[in-house]
């Protein structure tokens, strides 16, 4: 489930970004290449679905993300099943003398 979400995060960024960059600006912007292919539904009307789709994919992004981290895969371990494995671990290392300095070893 939290690949499906991700992956729809990342479409939902990229269509965010395309619409940012098709909105027209106060300096012209990349929409006023597109004016004359949308001249049916008028400028106004572009500006006003550009704004509100901008809006949509912003919400749906919040509600991705929130659903992405209540999706993350969690480790789940028995009670017990953690502690012997470190335990096992920790005995598997060599044992170390911490009564005597190791220059006091070399001596004897």
């Amino acid at each position: 489930m939290y690949v499906v979400i991700s992956i729809l995060i990342l479409i939902v960024s990229v269509l965010m970004a395309l619409v940012v960059l098709v909105q027209n600006s106060k300096g012209g912007g990349l929409a006023s290449n597109f004016a004359a292919s949308n001249q049916f539904m008028g400028v106004r009307q572009t500006a006003d679905f550009l704004e509100k789709a901008t809006w949509t994919m912003a919400v749906a992004l919040l509600v991705l993300s929130l659903a992405a981290s209540v999706a993350i895969p969690k480790y789940h371990a028995e009670a017990g099943q953690a502690d012997t494995e470190l335990r096992q671990q920790i005995e598997k290392t060599a044992p170390v003398d911490f009564k005597a300095p190791p220059a006091a070893q070399d001596e004897e």
